[in-house]
């Protein structure tokens, strides 16, 4: 394993090691832990079905304590949402310093209420406390849950031949606004005060809540997923992987914000492989596209085509801007996290 490696581990230490260490089987987990796959599913009996999802929340240095409680809510939510069900249950762990103040304290967990009243969601439990040996509040995990009849839900694993592949907001949704606000002063000294403030406004949409939903409204679709670490192209290689096919994507169908060029460029980071959590990856039947890309729109989401699914597993492909042709895969580093750790402690200096 590579020692140096931030962020998940590596695809071949998850599938030599993780997944041969999972306790007992036991045979009501029908979609346990899986590359690309965002949730588990747990048959409960009586066609009805536990979906499950998990996740750490880091806070931002220079984001107020609401938008950290905000993320907690709608990241957790994002990967039950994306296996087309609504999220109902939540609990979490709030760990903090101690010398946390009582007001930051009041408003992370005043902020994760309210981000659930939104989402109509039941915090059903949890854990809260002060440890030493945290530099911030940090949520040790969010956990989602949602009950579905059988059926009624669908993985990453889910694509198909002839499908269109449907990308929401663009690449790069997350990485681009969280280096607005960490690294806002220094954008500014080069660009206009109107771009920084639109790539810190994509903090807001760190989201895929809403995509999904609108997108299982109109019917048609195969398989979703959250484009986090590794970005859109790790998310792309992810469900084909999954779903044992073919894609051939082009980049210049992408959604491409002008802010996300510009927080890329600024930082030399190649956005299609950066982590976009709020870029919701969507296949689709053809037929439906129209409708998923216009119900999108109304809701002032933009998304576009971007490629198409194909029968052959090895052929997994995307044309970049340049015309050059590359393998999808999950790359080695997400671009975003040795930029993203560095601005932290710059902003802690």
């Amino acid at each position: 394993m590579d020692k140096t490696k931030i962020g998940k581990i590596d695809l071949d230490t998850f599938q030599s090691f993780l997944l041969q260490r999972l306790g007992k089987k036991d045979p009501t987990v029908l979609v346990p832990p899986l590359t690309g796959v965002d949730a588990a599913v747990i048959d409960l009996g009586h066609d009805q079905m536990l979906v499950i999802a998990e996740d750490p929340i880091l806070a931002i240095p220079g984001q107020p304590w609401g938008m950290f409680g905000w993320y907690t809510v709608h990241i957790g939510a994002s990967d039950v949402a994306v296996m087309g069900v609504k999220p109902r249950y939540l609990t979490y762990s709030l760990l903090m310093p101690p010398e946390t103040s009582d007001e930051d304290f009041k408003t992370i967990v005043n902020s994760i209420h309210e981000a659930a009243l939104e989402l109509d969601i039941a915090i059903v439990g949890g854990h809260t406390g002060y440890y030493p040996g945290f530099a911030a509040p940090t949520i040790g995990g969010v956990t989602v849950f949602a009950v579905a009849e059988r059926g009624k839900y669908i993985t990453p694993g889910g694509a198909r031949s002839g499908d269109d592949v449907l990308l929401t907001k663009g690449p790069a949704i997350e990485t681009a606004g969280l280096l607005a606000v960490l690294r806002e002063k220094e954008l500014l000294k080069k660009y206009p005060a109107s771009m920084v403030d639109k790539a810190k406004a994509l903090c807001r949409q760190m989201t895929v809540v809403k995509d999904a939903s609108l997108a299982m409204e109109c019917g048609g679709v195969s398989a979703m997923h959250d484009a986090t670490e590794g970005g859109v192209i790790g998310g792309l290689f992810e469900i084909a992987n999954a779903s044992g096919v073919g894609m051939e994507i082009d980049e210049s169908l992408f959604i491409y914000p002008a802010e996300i060029k510009m927080i890329c460029d600024a930082f030399q980071i190649d956005p299609v492989a950066a982590i976009a959590e709020g870029s919701l990856l969507i296949t689709a039947r053809p037929e439906s596209s129209a409708d998923i890309l216009s119900r999108l729109k109304a809701a002032g989401i933009e998304a576009s085509v971007i490629g198409n699914v194909t029968s052959d597993p090895r052929i997994r492909t995307m044309k970049r801007l340049n015309g050059e042709v590359v393998p999808l895969q999950i790359p080695k580093q997400d671009p975003f996290w040795p930029v993203f750790f560095e601005s932290v402690k710059l902003s802690t200096n």
